[in-house]
């Protein structure tokens, strides 16, 4: 089985930290480095967690990368109330865990992007899991990387389910609708995991109980880290009776997409004021032979669940 070259491009909150985790412990996966994002915390803070992360896991080898602190539209990023309290205010459940050894590379999270896609092409998958503004900064600066990365998972949007900060808008696309937007009608082989799939892939504390049971600081403090999460879910979403998987579902996608059903569909999103941050079929280009978007729409929850616990465990259960 060939071995994928991933580039996770993180807004490193709770569900982001599931997401690199899932990544190191899969296997046939090179994890060649993290871009920082902003979002549930702001950019420096995702890269200190995501070293943190890393260094907890072991994964000390894996560089970290300063991707851009404010969307394509704005000078400055404020992190959302509702964020900080889903994710706690250091985007990790309030969770303390020991200073990184390491600090973030000197190179930008955009360049290291560019040269991935030139070095890699083909082989090269991206997951983004915040918003689009690194990826559409690297198309602006490189266009020729569209036609060069063979894929970008995307955790973000919602076709089929109403949005989760407004009535049609989803949080990473939110963010920056604008990169979204470049992102989305660029030539880019894209899969968006969004809404319509992560909402029915849940955890609960069954799950970080067993985590717990395995006597490692691994598993503590990821169980830890997700309580907090499934407590807030409690609060915010009671009908669900877990935490969703957002991002780990888009990097177990990006590595197996037969866990999803897809509709293949040209896609924009709004950027009018009545619809900011929509995800919606384009009217332009739906006579287009071939679509570029692969949107999921039902998910193998059982399979997904199942491969999540198991390659988790085993990673935790080593640290």
């Amino acid at each position: 089985m060939a071995t994928h070259k991933v580039i996770l491009d993180l807004d490193t909150g709770i569900d982001d930290a599931m997401a690199i985790a899932y990544a190191v412990a899969a296997p046939n996966v090179d994890l060649i480095g993290i871009v920082s994002s902003y979002g549930n915390v702001l950019t420096p803070l995702s890269a200190q967690n995501s070293l943190k992360i890393l260094e907890l896991l072991g994964q000390t080898d894996v560089p970290v990368f300063l991707g851009e602190s404010h969307s394509s539209t704005t000078d400055h990023f404020d992190v959302m109330p509702i964020s900080a309290q889903i994710h706690g205010k250091n985007g990790i459940g309030e969770v303390s865990l020991p200073v990184a050894k390491r600090q973030p590379e000197t190179k930008s999270g955009v360049d290291f992007l560019i040269e991935s896609a030139h070095t890699y092409k083909q082989d090269l998958i991206v997951v983004p899991t915040g918003p689009l503004t690194n990826l559409a900064q690297a198309l602006k600066r490189s266009p020729e990387i569209q036609d060069e990365i063979g894929n970008v998972t995307l955790m973000g949007g919602a076709l089929t389910v109403p949005g989760n900060v407004s009535p049609v808008a989803e949080a990473n696309i939110n963010q920056d609708p604008q990169a979204a937007d470049e992102v989305f009608e660029s030539r880019l082989n894209l899969t968006m995991v969004g809404l319509d799939v992560t909402l029915r892939t849940l955890l609960t504390k069954n799950e970080t109980t067993q985590w717990r049971q395995l006597g490692t600081a691994a598993g503590e403090k990821f169980a830890d880290i997700v309580d907090y999460y499934i407590d807030v879910y409690k609060i915010t979403s009671p009908h669900l009776h877990g935490c969703a998987l957002h991002d780990p579902l888009a990097v177990g996608v990006a590595l197996d997409p037969s866990l999803v059903t897809t509709l293949d569909l040209n896609m924009f999103v709004d950027t009018t004021r009545e619809m900011w941050g929509r995800t919606i079929g384009d009217p332009a280009r739906l006579t287009d032979p071939h679509p570029n978007v692969s949107v999921a729409l039902t998910v193998d929850q059982k399979t997904y669940l199942n491969r999540f616990m198991t390659y988790l465990s085993n990673l935790f259960a080593k640290n």
